[in-house]
């Protein structure tokens, strides 16, 4: 599967990226696929390839560009328990700076590479994403709703909050097809009864569901919440999915 490194120019600089794509020379439906909080790295770029591999060109940006090119910091080849702290302590100061007119800015501009590239096939455009990704998805599809046809988040950061730009309140302005892959401890019982009453009431298209027994991070391979069944069932949503919203097939 061809994997081309990329800098993608945003209104703040530059942003790397790899692209996964298909081999042949055709184009295929773009998909945005926006990391967890522990950046790019090789379980990601594993997770592009297995969906390029599907007919997808899959491009994954650094979204900590700002503070070098990825990776960002040193990460572990496992991430445990034991060394998650003294991550998070180097990840904070990334992620809340990561605010969320940087997050628009930044979507502009990986929609616009995106949908330019010449393996990519005219139409909508996925975006999905892990963790803290799952937000930023979410809000590029509501800044973005004639060209993002799909949306997936995969134990997301707080989608339910009490802030005026929370992403729930996003809603009216998403016309993607949604699906929410939730672990058991992401959101509370009265949360999820929000997003879903804020999904049902904008007329979202719509699957939210949390999976049986899973802790926060189940897709990720590197990292002790990785559980290959959910990592499974999340390809068992995504794929018909982008299917469906991207080739209609």
């Amino acid at each position: 599967m061809p994997v081309k490194t990329l800098q993608i120019p945003t209104a703040d600089g530059r942003a790397d990226a790899f692209a996964a794509f298909p081999d042949g020379g055709e184009r295929h439906p773009g998909v945005l696929l926006y990391m967890d909080a522990f950046g790019v790295r090789p379980a990601l770029r594993e997770m592009a390839g297995e969906l390029a591999a599907h007919g997808y060109y899959v491009l994954v940006p650094n979204l900590f560009y700002r503070h070098g090119p990825a990776p960002v910091i040193e990460l572990p080849e496992h991430i445990g328990e034991e060394t998650r702290p003294a991550l998070f302590a180097q990840l904070m100061p990334l992620i809340q700076a990561h605010t969320t007119e940087r997050a628009l800015r930044d979507a502009d501009a990986y929609l616009r590479f995106l949908t330019t590239q010449p393996e990519v096939s005219a139409g909508p455009v996925a975006a999905i994403g892990y963790c803290m990704g799952g937000v930023l998805a979410m809000r590029t599809a509501a800044a973005h709703p004639d060209q993002v046809a799909a949306v997936a988040a995969f134990h997301p950061g707080a989608l339910v909050t009490d802030a005026p730009d929370s992403p729930h309140r996003l809603f009216p302005d998403v016309t993607a097809q949604v699906h929410l892959g939730l672990a058991e401890g992401d959101m509370s019982s009265e949360a999820m009864s929000r997003l879903d009453q804020a999904l049902d009431a904008a007329g979202v298209s719509h699957t939210s569901e949390i999976y049986p027994g899973t802790f926060h991070g189940f897709t990720m391979s590197d990292t002790v919440a990785f559980d290959p069944a959910a990592l499974q069932r999340h390809w068992d949503r995504l794929l018909p999915l982008l299917a469906h919203t991207l080739t209609n097939s």
